[in-house]
């Protein structure tokens, strides 16, 4: 019914009730044809797969009887073609590749539209350009946000929890303090500070909290590039973690803000 109201707007669409089929007896419900149709003016269109030279089945304009092999072009010609039908599993696709299959999608973006059911309540008119009011045809087109955090993480996550893309992760960097000493926690502070400065956006992790639930956190957050201010420290380095790949890195506290940029891509 959507696609129909869609193929025919601003017109409106409405179902025959009972008073219509009293008000026109060539109208037999549950067997109307092609051929009352057009014996009573009445225009009518048929699905795009009704061509000329092909055989079916309708109804002959009278109860319970149908008529057979009635061919499109030699015994009824429509008004044109409109594209209604409901789509379904296993129907031909529109270009010849083979049935279509089902899949479940993610919608993220809508378009309605409202045609001048709305603008004729309001009556809302612009100037047209004779200078005469037009009745405003409208349409509602947006992309919800809150359906693209959805769709991220249908597509972004593993076992852990998500894998932010890096254009749309809520930061660059997540610093985490793996230890209990001043001189840890100092360390992390110091390097979030830095990082900030050269122009990431940075979260630091600095509770007190056990190494392992920290970790767990980070991953289940998925920031793309985890930092692991632990243990390390004492000898010079940090350890950086690519929360996708997995892949870790033990990096000079030194060097760590200029690889943290070059793998960020931060300018």
């Amino acid at each position: 019914m959507k696609r129909l109201e869609a193929a025919l707007e601003p017109a409106e669409v409405a179902m025959l009730d009972e008073s219509d089929f009293a008000a026109n007896p060539f109208l037999v419900k549950g067997y109307i044809g092609p051929a009352a149709l057009a014996a009573n003016g009445v225009r009518y269109l048929v699905d795009p797969r009704i061509v000329t030279g092909t055989a079916w089945v309708t109804g002959a304009d009278k109860p319970d009887h149908h008529v057979v092999d009635l061919v499109c072009g030699r015994d009824f010609t429509p008004d044109g073609t409109i594209e209604a039908a409901e789509v379904r599993e296993g129907d031909p696709a529109p270009d010849g590749s083979g049935p279509l299959e089902a899949a479940r999608g993610i919608e993220i973006g809508h378009v309605f539209q409202l045609g001048r059911k709305y603008a004729d309540a309001a009556q809302l008119d612009a100037l047209g350009a004779d200078g005469k009011p037009v009745r405003i045809t409208m349409g509602s087109y947006g992309i919800g946000v809150s359906r693209l955090v959805g769709a991220i993480a249908e597509q972004s996550h593993d076992g852990s929890g998500l894998i932010w893309p890096r254009t749309v992760a809520p930061a660059d960097v997540h610093v985490v303090v793996a230890g209990k000493s001043e001189e840890i926690a100092a360390g992390g502070e110091r390097l979030a500070a830095d990082l900030d400065a050269a122009g990431l956006r940075v979260l630091l992790d600095d509770r007190k909290a056990t190494p392992g639930v920290k970790f767990a956190d980070a991953e289940l957050i998925g920031v793309p590039t985890i930092v692991v201010v632990g243990r390390g420290l004492a000898n010079g380095v940090v350890e950086v973690k690519d929360r996708r790949s997995g892949e870790r890195q033990e990096i000079a506290v030194e060097s760590a803000v200029a690889h943290l940029v070059e793998v960020t891509g931060a300018r």
